[in-house]
């Protein structure tokens, strides 16, 4: 075998052309899609839509440390009760001010307004998250069962 004019010895780089056999192909194709599955089963759980959203509509201040917050809830199950909790941030970005409100049966789309205490003068107000996962001391029945 030569490359350039010059005499490259034999056995060093192996065979050349060596074709590649179809089982080895069907095999790699095989473990390409099995691993796409895997990773599109993985984002479409983890970055798909959400149970329960919920978007804050507004804020006002309220005497002594306290903010009224508006939020909607948006769910996919509208007859089961959920919990979303919602926060209060200071100045500094810090959380002063933290509370777990029901949001009754409804409709799919739900309007909700409470107030949060702060431990310092409150700048913000978010939701941290909802859940269907509603505590026992939230729950106005006691749980049937």
């Amino acid at each position: 075998m030569t490359v350039g004019g010059r005499a490259l010895p034999e056995g060093r780089y192996g065979l050349r052309g060596r074709p590649t056999s179809r089982r080895t192909l069907w095999i790699v194709t095989a473990c390409a899609i099995a691993v796409g599955c895997v990773v599109g089963y993985a984002a479409y759980t983890n970055l798909g839509s959400a149970e329960i959203e919920a978007e804050r509509t507004g804020y006002t201040d309220m005497p002594g440390n306290a903010l009224r917050m508006t939020f909607t809830v948006t769910r996919n199950h509208p007859d089961r009760p959920a919990v979303c909790i919602v926060r209060v941030r200071g100045l500094d970005g810090g959380e002063t001010g933290r509370k777990e409100v029901l949001v009754p049966p409804g409709a799919n789309t739900t309007p909700v307004s409470t107030v949060i205490q702060s431990t310092d003068e409150p700048v913000t107000a978010d939701v941290f998250g909802c859940s269907y996962e509603v505590p026992a001391y939230l729950r106005s029945t006691p749980p049937s069962g």
